[in-house]
């Protein structure tokens, strides 16, 4: 069907920057938004950043102005570009993507990626 791949997580100081990618494959139509979540240890997975196909983004509030979303709509991939970060954004980064992929017909799923672990240290 379609399966979300990550990169792009590690360790970095605070202030530092990081870029995470997250490739879309199978059988795809379309993409409509793409988007990047995060879960700290013992706490619920939050939104961070949306793109629609439109071009529309939504940025959590403790991102803005840090973090910025953009995709390569040929390779169906989306990138998550981390700048200024901080201890608190240290999380496990999940790729999600609201597909249209075709078997025996058209379907529409949203689909999560592994997730790739993000550490910033003090």
């Amino acid at each position: 069907q379609v399966q979300l791949v990550e990169s792009g997580g590690g360790l970095v100081q605070a202030g530092g920057s990081l870029r995470l990618s997250c490739a879309a494959s199978g059988s795809i139509v379309s993409i409509n938004a793409m988007g990047w979540y995060r879960q700290a240890p013992g706490k619920q997975r939050e939104l961070v950043t949306t793109l629609t196909s439109g071009g529309s983004t939504n940025y959590a509030d403790s991102v803005k102005g840090r973090f910025t979303i953009s995709r390569d709509n040929a390779k169906n991939t989306v990138y998550l570009q981390m700048n200024s970060l901080k201890p608190e954004d240290t999380a496990v980064y999940y790729c999600n993507a609201d597909v249209v992929f075709s078997i025996a017909g058209w379907i529409s799923a949203k689909f999560w990626g592994q997730g790739t672990q993000v550490t910033v240290s003090s």
